[in-house]
């Protein structure tokens, strides 16, 4: 199993992150590490949503990305906000989409959209970085 990794941040807390096979059991793997480095920042509150915005962008490389892995990175980017990124190899950008009450799939992007506060994709010329950021409250 990969082991992950920390490095010093500009906010003193250094960032998480994990490369793991392009699978859907790696979602598992990366709601353990979001919730892991907010446990370790003491940003309790935003552990539930962080996990499922992690769990939601490992979900979009799985089905959409290419090659065998993926990157997972979490970084605290000032004291009270936590970014939570997803990159992968392939160079298509994720659209949100409204699907039916009857879909089954394709809510991923619009719960990550009600939890964060800001998201975004950075094109690289190997792929993208799909990522979202939350705030603590009050």
């Amino acid at each position: 199993m990969p082991r992950p990794t920390t490095h010093a941040r500009p906010t003193g807390h250094p960032g998480y992150s994990e490369t793991l096979p392009r699978v859907p059991g790696s979602a598992g793997l990366a709601r353990r590490l979001v919730r892991a480095a907010l446990t370790a920042w003491g940003m309790h509150d935003l552990a539930d949503d962080a996990v499922l915005v992690a769990s939601e962008l490992v979900a979009n490389a799985v089905r959409y990305a290419r090659r065998e892995s993926i990157r997972v990175v979490v970084e605290r980017i000032t004291p009270g906000t936590v970014r939570v990124a997803v990159a992968d190899f392939s160079r298509s950008l994720p659209e949100p989409c409204t699907p039916s009450d009857h879909d089954e799939s394709g809510r991923g992007l619009v719960v990550v959209m009600a939890l964060a506060t800001n998201w975004g994709t950075d094109e690289r010329r190997w792929g993208k970085v799909v990522w979202a950021e939350l705030e603590e409250r009050g």
